[in-house]
């Protein structure tokens, strides 16, 4: 059997910049520890696994050491590499069931636009542990389920933390976004994402983290269409437009190699 293979750099149209993953197309469902193992292969953020189902098609993603609930970049790596083949033609809405139900990935001018279920945020304490490993204090601390996020007035200060990951990892916690106003012309706000919890330090650019901070800044600016970056060492441009309980988030791919699995 033979399995295609692709690498995708998302939220970019720069190679060896964004967020990289794999997408592997597959026929039919396949197995967990197995698609756990591939992930674990290709050594990225995030694997995404793809088969044809009626009405659309399947999607899951895993991290090199858990599967999870919601990928934005995978997501936009997968819809990018079924129009390019021409699984899907273009210009064609693609329909993902997933464990977060079913997501639509559309092409919306020279964009990649994904729809995903808004996600709350509410005013919550930390640790001082917490905080020291991060590095500098927030002005503000929030949580989105398992998820904190950290507000600074100023990007510089999101730009220039140095958290300390094993010191993160011995408290509780999934993810931990860190964000600010943009003082940069083009961008509303910036972003990093942290998640040594699930096998990925920082995440170069994550479209599910906008899912979140979106719609929280669309109400603390005023804006229901944003421009995002996250500040990362690759970096990468996320778009975002909220409506009602759906959040938009848009952005460029490209395909930085092909290959195939025998077996």
């Amino acid at each position: 059997m033979t399995t295609p293979i692709y690498q995708v750099d998302s939220f970019t149209d720069k190679l060896f910049s964004g967020n990289p993953a794999a997408v592997v197309l597959l026929e039919q469902q396949a197995d967990a520890a197995w698609m756990q193992a591939m992930a674990r292969e290709m050594n990225l953020s995030e694997t995404a696994f793809v088969h044809p189902q009626q009405g659309g098609y399947h999607l899951q993603w895993f991290t090199p050491q858990v599967e999870v609930d919601l990928c934005g970049h995978a997501t936009l790596a997968a819809a990018h590499i079924l129009w390019q083949i021409e699984q899907v033609k273009p210009g064609e809405a693609i329909r993902f069931f997933t464990r977060s139900g079913w997501l639509t990935a559309s092409q919306r001018n020279d964009l990649i636009e994904m729809d995903f279920p808004s996600a709350s945020l509410e005013p919550a304490d930390i640790t001082e542990e917490i905080i020291t490993a991060v590095g500098v204090r927030p002005d503000f601390t929030m949580l989105s389920g398992d998820k904190w996020v950290f507000e600074y007035a100023d990007e510089r200060i999101v730009r220039s933390l140095k958290p300390d990951f094993s010191a993160l990892k011995q408290r509780k916690g999934r993810a931990l976004a860190v964000t600010a106003p943009s003082a940069t012309p083009g961008f509303d706000f910036v972003s990093r994402y942290f998640a040594p919890w699930i096998g990925i330090d920082e995440d170069p650019v994550t479209g599910s983290a906008h899912c979140i901070l979106g719609p929280y800044w669309s109400r603390k600016l005023g804006k229901s269409y944003l421009t995002a970056y996250q500040a990362s060492a690759r970096g990468g441009i996320v778009h975002v437009r909220v409506s009602g309980d759906r959040t938009y988030v848009g952005g460029k791919a490209v395909t930085v190699f092909s290959g195939r699995l025998d077996q």
